[in-house]
């Protein structure tokens, strides 16, 4: 993929719906909260609607009380959602109906290949070749549901601050997971039906879901879906250099820690309030964001190292 540079946005326009859908596999971490609070600022600058998605397709890998304790923090550091939270494991009559549709327009193909054959050759998990496109080399046996890239064409797609994006899908992702072998819906399928479903305009998350995007936007296609608009936030990493993940660091939800947590995370966004209201309670840091929210202060290109907190 390539970047170029994007040109300012600042008209308000009531019909920007974003979202926020973290997996509750774990705490939030401040990664997570980065990515929350850029996307509610990005939807409540422009007068939008801010919508919370809970992404639980997989009951196996829910942590109890996870979910709660997301919504939980979410509140205590001011980002209050509009509507009703709405939660994946609620909607797999909506994901069986998207994916009855991508089979009877043939875009879709069993395949029983295991996740411990294509661990053997790593490049084959990311950019799976099509060796059931044909049919099921173990017919016989479980097997999941790919998506049929084979004859995709090359997509354009403009990224709100990395500019113009290509992909060659059948060099770049290849037949992609719809349905797993256990039965779960895959979060390329569930993302988009959801998002298309709450009308999202405005997609607002983390940069390591970039590569997601071509694989969403070909499904959107395929869907006959209108494609949201994108904006992908710089990964955040801690004060060692390494990607934040909820096995590694969960971010506490004292209360106490708010005012100066969210003053690191608007600083790291490009928005760092001023002197006065580093210590101000959440919701005056917010007033002061939303007042000043322009995309173009957050240096994409760069990853966000934030201090040991």
């Amino acid at each position: 993929m390539t970047e170029t540079t994007a040109s300012a946005e600042t008209t308000p326009d009531s019909r920007v719906r974003g979202r926020f859908a973290p997996s509750p596999t774990g705490d939030l971490h401040v990664g997570s909260l980065t990515t929350a609070v850029g996307s509610y600022l990005d939807a409540k600058s422009r007068q939008g609607t801010w919508l919370v998605r809970i992404e639980n397709c997989d009951r196996d890998r829910e942590v109890l009380g996870a979910a709660d304790r997301i919504l939980h923090t979410l509140e205590i550091f001011g980002l209050q959602w509009d509507g009703a939270v709405w939660y994946q494991h609620e909607r797999t009559e909506a994901y069986a109906w998207a994916l009855d549709t991508l089979r009877r327009h043939h875009r879709v193909y069993p395949c029983s290949c295991t996740r411990r054959e294509l661990a053997k050759h790593p490049t084959l998990e990311s950019h799976y070749p099509g060796y059931c496109r044909t049919g099921p080399r173990r017919p016989e046996g479980p097997h999941a549901i790919r998506f049929d890239a084979s004859h995709a064409d090359a997509l354009t797609y403009t990224d709100r601050l990395r500019g113009v994006q290509h992909c060659a899908p059948q060099q770049s992702i290849g037949d992609f997971l719809l349905r797993r072998r256990d039965g779960f819906y895959a979060y390329q399928l569930a993302v988009v039906v959801d998002d298309a479903a709450q009308g999202i305009s405005d997609v607002v998350r983390g940069a390591d879901l970039l590569d997601n995007t071509p694989r969403q936007r070909l499904l959107q296609e395929a869907l006959g879906y209108a494609s949201p608009t994108y904006m992908h936030l710089p990964l955040v990493l801690d004060h060692t250099g390494a990607k934040l993940a909820k096995s590694r660091r969960a971010l506490p939800a004292n209360p106490a820690d708010a005012p100066r947590l969210l003053t690191h995370i608007l600083a790291a966004l490009g928005h760092e309030p001023p002197q006065m209201l580093h210590t101000a309670p959440v919701g005056l840091q917010l007033t002061w964001a939303l007042q000043n929210w322009n995309i173009y202060n957050i240096q994409y290109d760069k990853d966000i190292l934030l201090p040991d907190l």
